[in-house]
């Protein structure tokens, strides 16, 4: 018999209904920290206040965001609002103005290689040969009006790509149009809701760790020096900008939108707990489940623990996809190159910024498209590249 599509009603959102115990959570584990602070050094662990109103500042915003962007980019989004044709027009023609300007700025007759500096022109050379002297003013026009075109590009296209991924594969959307069996509403489907939504997040989580494009995103989370339950709710706000594995493909399954919810619902309860210090390793547990030592691990700086320990609810997946890491040396928390600031805005833009300036100084798509898409570190590295290239070489 066919599943009857209408199926799917609102469900409880689990991460609201648990605000009262994050607050007394917190307030459970600051005066447990300050009680042992009179017997010990500080630690990361421990609170810093303006930290800690960084971080639910953050956790507050990533409430609201979503609410406030779905009806900014609703309009926009192609294939869905009026002005869809009009963001992918922008983005089109960002491009192709940008691809002319690379090649303007690159055949222009006796300009110096990208990166090096041209010799001086003498005025009797450019008045005997003025084809060469329009050319090069048009090639210098072009290389400063090129970063702009190009972050005009990336950017409107980013924005196109990513509300027409979200909308063609929202959860309700899926299941409406979906021909996949109504696995019902039981203990068995809200089980393996929870499993495949742990199994989807996985890889979302190790994508947003691989691409820098996604990293802007969830940095926000990784940004604190500190770690303990209030890290926790530094959540992101802009992942309308993601393109993620689709969690709506679990309505293709046959799990209804409403215990999609409740499986989001669960993922993000359980990866509160895990933000703290104050557990300490579980024993046997660890060898399934994450656990507090597990992810602080994965919140570690220290070359050993970048990009391991993507699981939430499991860490199996990462045994399984070679990124499990135990917590062995001290962890040291934060960012490679930690950004020193508690202002909410450059919280959760400082690596967006960054990438557009990038982007903006970029000269080729191959160098933009990396800067965007290509790991952090190998944003890291190319910076040194260019600023050091001697000792780079000397390196290599």
């Amino acid at each position: 018999m066919a599943a009857d599509r209408s199926q799917g009603g609102r469900s409880v959102d689990l991460t609201v209904v648990a605000i009262p115990a994050y607050f007394s959570s917190m307030g459970a584990e600051y005066l447990h920290l300050k009680k042992q602070s009179t017997l010990r050094a500080p630690i990361a662990g421990d609170y810093e206040r303006r930290d800690t109103i960084a971080s639910l500042t953050m956790g507050s915003l990533s409430l609201v965001a979503p609410l406030v962007f779905q009806k900014l980019v609703q309009p926009i989004t192609p294939g869905k609002g009026k002005y869809g044709k009009v963001l992918v027009g922008v983005a089109v023609g960002a491009a192709a103005a940008t691809t002319i300007a690379d090649l303007l700025a690159r055949n222009a007759e006796g300009l110096p290689e990208a990166g090096v500096v041209p010799e001086p022109i003498e005025t009797t050379a450019v008045e005997a040969s003025p084809g060469r002297a329009r050319r090069r003013k048009l090639a210098d026009l072009a290389r400063k009006t090129r970063g702009s075109a190009a972050v005009t590009a990336v950017s409107t296209g980013v924005l196109a790509g990513a509300t027409t991924w979200a909308s063609r594969t929202a959860a309700k959307r899926l299941w409406k149009n979906g021909v996949a069996r109504d696995l019902g509403g039981g203990a068995l489907a809200t089980v393996g809701a929870i499993a495949a939504w742990d199994f989807i997040y996985y890889w979302n989580h190790r994508l947003m760790h691989e691409s820098r494009w996604m990293w802007a995103i969830h940095v926000v989370h990784h940004s604190s020096e500190h770690y303990n339950l209030s890290t926790a709710l530094r959540q992101p706000v802009a992942d309308v900008l993601g393109m993620f594995v689709p969690i709506g493909a679990l309505a293709l399954l046959g799990f209804r939108p409403e215990l999609i919810e409740t499986a989001r619902g669960v993922n993000l309860l359980y990866q509160y707990w895990i933000h703290t210090e104050t557990i300490p390793k579980l024993g046997p547990i660890e060898e399934v489940f994450n656990t507090a030592s597990h992810h602080r691990v994965h919140h570690g700086s220290n070359r050993q623990y970048l990009d391991r320990n993507h699981g939430s609810i499991l860490i199996i997946w990462d045994r399984l996809f070679g990124t499990f890491e135990r917590e062995d040396e001290p962890v040291r928390y934060g960012l490679t190159k930690n950004i020193d600031t508690y202002n909410p805005l450059t919280i959760a833009t400082h690596e967006q910024v960054d990438i557009l300036r990038d982007v903006a100084n970029s000269d080729s798509w191959k160098e933009r498209l990396s800067f965007m898409f290509r790991g952090p570190g190998w944003s890291y590295d190319r910076h040194a590249e260019r600023h050091e290239p001697a000792l780079v070489a000397g390196i290599a």
